[in-house]
């Protein structure tokens, strides 16, 4: 309803309502298209519907598978973590549940196979025997939970070192073999039907070019739908680029996981050699590490059932192609027409590239100036933003010419003549584009206009709208020249090139600011305060002289005599002196 409305050539408004003789007239158009099953239009629209609401990438489609495994086993692990047994009887019931656990999680062989129950029931006893069965019971919920998960994973890497042993696992699939053979016979399928959709659309595109260069064949061709053909083919020919590329993909994690499924078995036969008694650290990580590669062998099986899958169902929307263009047909209709691959229309615009100089408004990116050339987001799918419009036709742009930056979208073109073109007024071509997908509805998924037609965006696209497309990134070579010390040198002590130094400054001025100094006393600790003194402590000094003299004097010696008085009324006194004389001494 929707493309109907956008088209032109049909004269609906959808800013307004429609009146009651729109709406029949819009029902008998949609009718009428829906009922034109020899339109190749409606048939690329079957396709890009069909592939939107099945496609999921490897993320998507193992998650999606992981969480109905663990749906489908839930019931089972429910019945296991609720039941609390108390007589033998009861504990033995709930062990034949792990065991059918244990078979179940892991894939490997039918539940209703004896020999496999019995198999998988010895692997398990040798690591979980029922006397820890009371153990178990004591765990809680999630505990519970925990340990089966890991004990599957046990009783998985038993029982393919068994097989590697042939001791066992009859029943277990030979899944490398198996992906060995199926990814190149898949890879070669979609490969095949990519170079079908190759000589078609280098046909279609060799008709289409001739119709626009002569009138006469104009006249011839213009009933075929070789436009609405084109879209068909090219929207095929996306799909199966995506299939392919997650098949190949597929095939180098099959690789990577042979290589690692053998070095571990390799180093898990080394451990074991025939012993009687092994550390269980040491062997089950290595059972654990094969259970989880098996699993991703699993899971390889199952994307390569679903690419194969999708890739077998779109066939169907191109069959159309046979009918409308039989080989004779077409055949007959190429005569005089030199058909030219995508590839020879590449070599022969190599060697022209755009002169930058020739544009002062308008920027062009190449590989040697910019970044991350091979990783931009190019608008209409890659195909030439100037031939999509004017000629109607989906060209292969050459990135080597010049990819034109206009508006922070990216566009290529066919050859530099186009490129000239369409810089001169890229809205006016942009629009052109717009215009067209108005009236091929198929051609807005095809060359990716979500951004013009946002409520057309498809599922998919509508899921990731949030993700980032990667921005280029110009480089150039530069270089400059200054001279040395122009001015006289100009040392600043004050200067810190360390920013942390300056933090810590600015904190500090910053604290001091805030510093007020308090002072208080009490009763305890008045008039007591820390005294110190400082003296000079007192040094030994001694002097010598050249020589030691020595003198001596006599020692006065004088008595009186008569002080006291006597009998005579008058004193006489008498002086005796007895000093020695000097030279006596």
């Amino acid at each position: 309803v929707k493309a109907v409305g956008l088209d032109p050539r049909n004269d609906f408004n959808v800013d307004q309502i429609l009146t009651k003789t729109d709406a029949q007239n819009l029902i008998q158009l949609c009718v009428t298209r829906l009922l034109d099953t020899a339109n190749p239009s409606l048939s690329t629209i079957k396709m890009q519907v069909y592939f939107d609401m099945n496609y999921a990438n490897r993320a998507e489609l193992l998650s999606e598978q992981h969480r109905l495994l663990e749906g489908r086993l839930a019931p089972v692990v429910r019945d296991i973590t609720d039941s609390h047994p108390r007589v033998q009887e009861e504990m033995e019931n709930v062990y034949q549940k792990i065991v059918s656990y244990m078979l179940l999680s892991s894939g490997l062989g039918s539940p209703t196979d004896i020999e496999v129950v019995r198999e998988v029931t010895a692997a398990l006893q040798s690591v979980f025997p029922q006397t820890e069965m009371i153990t178990f019971i004591s765990l809680s919920k999630k505990n519970k939970e925990q340990q089966l998960k890991n004990l599957a994973m046990l009783v998985t890497g038993i029982r393919l070192y068994n097989k590697e042993c042939r001791r066992g696992g009859s029943s277990i699939d030979d899944l490398p073999a198996i992906l060995n053979e199926a990814i190149p016979s898949a890879t070669r399928t979609v490969d095949e039907g990519l170079n079908t959709c190759h000589t078609l659309s280098h046909r279609y595109t060799a008709l289409l070019e001739s119709m626009q260069e002569d009138q006469h064949r104009y006249t011839q061709l213009s009933s075929f739908k070789l436009k609405e053909a084109l879209f068909n083919v090219r929207q095929y020919e996306a799909f199966l680029c995506i299939l392919l590329s997650d098949a190949i993909t597929s095939a180098q994690e099959v690789e990577k996981m042979n290589v690692r499924f053998a070095a571990t078995m390799e180093q898990l036969k080394n451990t074991v050699q025939n012993k009687v008694s092994i550390d269980t650290k040491e062997v089950f990580p290595l059972f654990v590490a094969l259970s989880n590669l098996w699993t991703g062998f699993q899971d390889e099986i199952l994307l390569l059932s679903f690419l194969t899958n999708i890739a077998n169902n779109l066939q169907q929307f191109s069959e159309i192609q046979s009918q409308l263009f039989p080989e004779e047909v077409l055949t007959s209709l190429l005569e005089g027409v030199t058909v030219k691959s995508d590839e020879e229309r590449i070599r022969e615009t190599m060697g022209t590239r755009v002169n930058v100089s020739d544009f002062k408004n308008q920027e062009w990116l190449f590989p040697e100036t910019t970044d991350n050339f091979d990783q931009l987001l190019i608008q209409y799918h890659g195909f030439c933003a100037h031939a999509i419009g004017v000629k109607g036709l989906t060209l292969p742009g050459n990135p080597a010419i010049g990819i034109l930056k206009h508006k922070e979208r990216c566009y290529v073109f066919s050859s530099k003549e186009a490129a000239y073109i369409f810089a001169q007024d890229p809205d006016k071509f942009i629009q052109l584009n717009v215009e067209k997908a108005r009236e091929h509805a198929e051609l807005i998924q095809l060359l990716e206009l979500r951004h013009q037609f946002e409520y057309l965006a498809p599922y998919a696209q509508a899921r990731n709208a949030g993700k980032c497309f990667m921005k280029p990134t110009t480089k150039c070579d530069s270089s400059t020249q200054t001279d040395t010390h122009i001015l006289p040198p100009t040392i600043v002590t004050s200067y810190e090139w360390n920013e942390w130094e300056l933090r810590r400054k600015a904190i500090k001025l910053a604290n001091l600011r805030r510093k007020l100094t308090r002072a208080m006393q009490t009763d305890l600790s008045h008039m007591r305060r820390e005294n110190s003194t400082q003296v000079y402590l007192p040094k030994d000094v001694s002097t010598q002289t050249k020589r030691d003299n020595s003198s001596s004097v006599p020692r006065p010696q004088i008595f009186l005599e008569g002080l006291r008085g006597g009998s005579s009324p008058t004193t006489h006194m008498v002086k005796v002196d007895l000093t020695r004389a000097v030279d006596e001494t």
